[in-house]
């Protein structure tokens, strides 16, 4: 992706978060400057904190890919000792018809939330015995709290305020219909350098060509600009 396109998708995305009563968190408006000269920006950096805007690896975000902010992002050790910040929390926003392709995590369980906009489909597979995409199972996920079965590609439409439950095994791709959505992601500790699980080999981050100067950093680009 082009830095300039990604620099307009966030001033767009920050424009959409504002429209649904959100605001980003200050660290949100800090420029590559301004990150490099915080001495207290390294949880932000370590947990991963920040934004987030990728086309899988694929060239073409308008057809697949997705917006995310990560707001609050705990501690994989937290997590496995059983106490202390083992959850996070991001801001997506999925636009008509793009796709976030078919995934699941090994790890992670989280709320899908539809916190504005239009309609989000939910295209939901089960798992084998041992975790891998099942093209003929289904599964159990909970929506707003009320268990639901779902069959092998079964699609799920949920209108703003409400929810799912997707927990490791669950395998889902997910798009906006009719408009583009502001969606909520309320998860475990979060790890998408290793806990995405994709049915077809893609990449997590975007490759960026640098043809103008960053807005602000991606998440994908702290090592590179402030180690």
């Amino acid at each position: 992706m082009k830095r300039s396109q990604i620099n307009q998708i966030m001033q767009a995305a920050d424009d959409l978060i504002r429209r649904h009563g959100f605001v980003l968190p200050s660290f949100a408006r800090w420029s590559p400057a301004d990150f490099a000269a915080r001495l207290d920006a390294g949880f932000i950096r370590s947990a991963r904190m920040g934004w987030d805007i990728t086309d899988y690896g694929l060239g073409d975000f308008d057809r697949t890919g997705l917006f995310l902010f990560t707001l609050r992002n705990g501690l994989l050790s937290d997590l496995q000792r059983g106490g202390g910040m083992c959850y996070a929390e991001k801001l997506l926003i999925s636009r008509q018809d793009q796709l976030s392709p078919m995934h699941t995590h090994s790890l992670k369980a989280e709320d899908i939330i539809n916190r504005g906009g239009a309609t989000l489909v939910v295209e939901l597979f089960g798992s084998d015995d041992r975790g891998g995409f099942a093209p003929d199972r289904g599964g159990v996920v909970l929506c707003d709290g009320i268990p639901r079965p779902y069959g092998p590609g079964e699609k799920l439409r949920l209108a703003p305020g409400e929810s799912v439950t997707l927990k490791p095994g669950d395998w889902h791709a997910f798009w906006g219909e009719g408009g583009d959505v502001l969606i909520g992601e309320v998860s475990t500790v979060n790890d998408d350098e290793t806990d995405n699980i994709f049915r077809e080999p893609l990449g997590r981050f975007a490759a960026v060509e640098e043809d103008e100067a960053p807005l602000h950093l991606l998440v994908s680009d702290y090592a590179r600009w402030l180690d």
